[in-house]
């Protein structure tokens, strides 16, 4: 043999050694779609719009006048503490896994407290096209929205103090567990319910936490007596109309990916909303005569609402019938129900939120297209109608759960630092009494 090719033989060696040394460690860079990373930031933004100011003018311009700073202070200061929370312990709670497998189906690890092992290229399995920080944020504006929401049960007499602790605590030990069970790998998620993003984990949770809120506090002074009607339905208008806009990232970006499935969740959601508020605004117009501005946009969220979990599995035309039922039904609960029942829901969370999401995941069981379930079969509509059955108790596990739980962290804020402002702050108002500023003009 030459020297020649003696050496070139030893070049390939070396070469071969040197690529087995390199490779693996390409291999373990992950390789992320920057499509799929810019839309998830997108859709991130769009959700934190939602609860600011989005949540924030929607619910500000309903109160009184008295009230509105308070009530925006509410979603500011739940968008910031719950960012912290979510970063310290809720991520980590929602959305890895357990090491005791038993446990897992009921509640999520500690291996990221404070996001420890948070890097620049980690990746979650539950989105594996995008770095985790961008998976986590995701997750966070929904964790954040999520409590914000409750904040229309409980307008015009709850303390400060009180909202932000109860806030904390509801995070931590409803929403962080309801989260894991459907989304994070736990037994709800495992037995097969379907949420493409949030009927149950997010609305139906937040209503039924509504509820029990509205119901531990008691009315509110003059309630049924005094005039409560919205003080500026413009700001109303205005935070329905970035509610809206802002839920294409809440449904879409669902898809955790810029794909069809987010396309199809986008028209869907767009096709929902607008047969709500058209059904809630005829059932105002047959029974009161005036289609009110106010109705449109409850219509209107209550569409959002309701197609929330159907979004990423419905054709069109389901997404028109799950509109069209839900702006009838949800007009009947927050409008008539609570009149006959005599709760004071201040911004109908319960009527719109819960019931919405509740409507919304059971008709998900009856009109989904695009998903497949564990045997592989079709849906109510094709013979199936098991998937109702696993959507029912999807339905009644949050809302048991949730019910119990929220009523136990009231009570114990009630009997350390107390719920509810006093008469006197109540009937001068909380603006200036909570925060000591009032809106001129």
């Amino acid at each position: 043999m030459t020297t020649w090719k003696r050496a070139c033989r030893w070049l390939a060696v070396a070469a071969g050694l040197v690529m087995s040394t390199i490779t693996p460690a390409l291999a373990a860079t992950p390789k992320f779609d920057s499509g799929d990373t810019a839309w998830m930031l997108t859709s991130s933004a769009l959700v934190l719009m939602m609860t600011i100011p989005g949540l924030a003018l929607f619910y500000g311009g309903m109160v009184r006048k008295k009230n509105v700073l308070a009530t925006l202070a509410q979603s500011f200061g739940a968008t910031c503490i719950i960012t912290v929370l979510w970063m310290v312990i809720g991520y980590s709670l929602a959305f890895t896994p357990n090491a005791h497998a038993g446990l897992n189906q009921l509640i999520g690890g500690v291996n990221e407290l404070l996001l420890g092992k948070l890097a620049l290229n980690s990746v979650s399995p539950l989105a594996p096209t995008i770095p985790e920080s961008v998976y986590m944020f995701f997750q966070m504006t929904f964790a954040i929205i999520t409590p914000a929401l409750i904040a229309g049960a409980l307008a015009d007499r709850m303390k400060f103090s009180a909202f932000m602790w109860f806030m904390s605590l509801w995070l931590i030990f409803v929403y962080c567990p309801i989260a894991h069970w459907v989304w994070g790998g736990g037994w709800l998620g495992s037995m097969g319910a379907l949420d493409y993003a949030g009927g149950t984990v997010v609305h139906l949770n937040a209503g039924t936490a509504a509820l029990v809120t509205c119901l531990v506090l008691g009315r509110r002074v003059g309630y049924g007596t005094e005039n409560m009607a919205p003080h500026n339905l413009v700001l109303s208008v205005i935070g329905a109309s970035l509610l809206w806009v802002g839920w294409f990232g809440f449904n879409a970006g669902s898809a955790v990916a810029a794909n069809a499935n987010a396309g199809m969740a986008a028209a869907a959601t767009q096709i929902a909303t607008a047969a709500a508020a058209m059904a809630w605004t005829a059932c105002e117009w047959v029974v009161l005569k005036k289609p009110s501005v106010l109705g449109m946009i409850s219509g209107a969220v209550a569409g959002l609402v309701a197609i929330t979990p159907a979004s990423g599995f419905v054709d069109a035309q389901g997404a028109l019938i799950i509109g069209a039922l839900a702006g009838f039904v949800c007009y009947l609960s927050a409008v008539h129900m609570k009149k006959w029942l005599g709760y004071d829901d201040a911004l109908d969370a319960w009527g719109v939120h819960g019931v919405g999401g509740a409507l919304g995941a059971m008709l998900t069981g009856a009109l989904a297209k695009h998903a497949i379930n564990a045997s592989g079969s079709g849906w109510l509509f094709d013979g199936n109608a098991h998937q109702m059955l696993v959507q029912f108790y999807d339905v009644a596990a949050t809302f048991i759960y949730c019910a119990i739980v929220t009523f136990i962290i009231l009570k114990l804020i009630d009997v350390t630092i107390g719920l509810r402002v006093s008469r006197e702050v109540e009937i001068e108002g909380l603006d200036i009494n909570l925060h000591g500023e009032i809106v001129h003009g």
